[in-house]
């Protein structure tokens, strides 16, 4: 079955599959269900879209790779039922987080949000919302698969033997990789200045009642959401969607009657919002909004460089690991998910220069392995001003895969042939267990297909 092999492969196709799946991708098709697993089911168009979306994305797709991403797929959803048979958590944080990172590839993928909406054809929120359930489903997935491996170790003698089987003329070519952390802070504006974005925004509140401007017009004028500004500041909420909302937002905004605008209200993370109740049904309602973020001048700015260059003290003076300060300083809500190092597509902390941002190339460039940068001023990701220190762990020099420069890679991948095969033995005996049926067509030109069918189903 080689499942983690699937699994990876997989995971590349289906990666932009609800980003750019748009009405002249395979949707255009007549749907139908192509697999049942339990009482989950599977869409003909859940599978071609990835596959078409791969095509436009430019990945090289492999042969019959509709039949290894439906086998996928049935896997997926029998660890998925696993883990909610033995109430594996999945909190919506770490649903969100995901998310926000899959936006945060994109947009630097294609330069701008702008650019991320007219190519989805769809709105940053509806990339997210089309999205979410996927991807909390693939988080119960990864949870029994880390559990039915959590014990599974490998020893330097295993490593080896993994590497010797390897022929000669295999061995791949690496460009140099680097492993870089950071620690971030995001200042705070000043009381001051806070104030004088409240009575703005009050003004706004009093334009729009008195009739002077409508809600939608001044949105668009003077909100800095760049996810709904073009749209007048419109939103589709839902009150179970507490993950994806600031709780202030998503409280206030259901505390509105139809028409009534909210006083300025603030979030520590975002700024300050002004909310319209346009419509309201039951835990959904649709929205406007008006987001100002205080400016941040020097001063904070110099606060927080002083501030990050103490804390880079203690981990010179070893009084305190980088990995303790940044779980323990660090503002960047990705550490406590992803941990402090920048990683690839892949999730994997090994990056090359392309991979980096224009600034943290410019900041690693005169460092040595080992160094941590002084406290820097940079504008995040996010648009917002920031302060960081950056961590250059390891920088490796181009060469071909050995036991000297690569053993934990190498260590790594054998450990995950031997996770596969413990995954292989209890995918072969929990499979039988649960209900499969797939549809005859795929299982006539699939042969890996054929074994999945329960033995009270004959296909469909």
């Amino acid at each position: 079955m080689r499942f983690i092999q699937t699994l990876l492969l997989a995971a590349c196709l289906l990666t932009g599959a609800t980003v750019f799946a748009q009405g002249q991708s395979f949707k255009a098709v007549a749907d139908k269900i192509v697999a049942v697993v339990g009482d989950k089911i599977i869409l003909r168009s859940d599978i071609y879209n990835s596959i078409a979306d791969a095509r436009r994305q430019g990945a090289n797709v492999p042969e019959k790779a509709e039949c290894m991403l439906l086998e996928q797929a049935i896997i997926s959803k029998v660890l998925m039922l696993q883990a909610q048979k033995d109430s594996l958590p999945v909190t919506d944080e770490e649903v969100e987080a995901e998310l926000d990172q899959r936006i945060r590839y994109y947009v630097n993928q294609l330069g701008s949000e702008d650019e991320l909406v007219r190519m989805a054809g769809k709105s940053v929120y509806q990339i997210k919302d089309d999205a979410r359930e996927s991807v909390k489903e693939r988080k119960w997935a990864e949870a029994m698969q880390r559990k039915i491996v959590e014990n599974v170790r490998i020893t330097p003698q295993e490593a080896k033997a993994f590497f010797d089987k390897i022929p000669s003329d295999s061995l791949p070519f690496f460009e140099s990789e680097l492993e870089v952390g950071q620690i971030i802070f995001y200042p705070k504006a000043t009381r001051d200045l806070e104030e004088y974005i409240v009575t703005e925004m009050n003004n706004y509140k009093r334009q729009i009642e008195s009739g002077s401007i409508s809600f939608e017009a001044l949105a668009k004028r003077v909100s800095e959401d760049p996810g709904s500004r073009d749209r007048g500041g419109m939103y589709e909420i839902n009150r179970n969607d507490k993950g994806m909302w600031d709780p202030v937002f998503l409280s206030t905004s259901f505390r509105l009657k139809k028409d009534e605008i909210s006083v300025p209200v603030k979030s520590d993370r975002f700024g300050y919002f002004l909310i319209q109740m346009i419509e309201r049904k039951g835990d959904k309602a649709t929205i406007r909004m008006i987001l100002r973020v205080p400016p941040v001048t020097k001063n904070e700015i110099l606060a927080s460089t002083v501030k990050l260059d103490s804390i880079r003290t203690l981990i010179t003076t070893g009084k305190m690991n980088f990995n303790e300060a940044a779980t323990k300083f660090s503002e960047d809500p990705s550490v406590k998910f992803s941990g402090p190092f920048m990683t690839n597509r892949e999730g994997n902390p090994y990056v090359t220069i392309d991979q980096l941002d224009k600034e943290t190339v410019a900041l690693i460039s005169k460092m040595n392995v080992g160094d941590i940068s002084p406290a820097t001023a940079y504008t995040s990701e996010e648009k917002k001003a920031a302060v960081r220190i950056v961590f250059l762990k390891s920088r490796t020099e181009p060469h071909i895969l050995n036991l000297r420069d690569d053993y934990n890679r190498i260590a790594s991948e054998a450990l995950e042939q031997k996770k596969a095969e413990v995954i292989d033995k209890w995918m072969a005996t929990k499979i039988p267990t649960y209900y499969i049926m797939v549809d005859k067509t795929s299982s006539e030109s699939c042969e890996s297909l054929q074994k999945y069918n329960s033995t009270d189903s004959r296909g469909f």
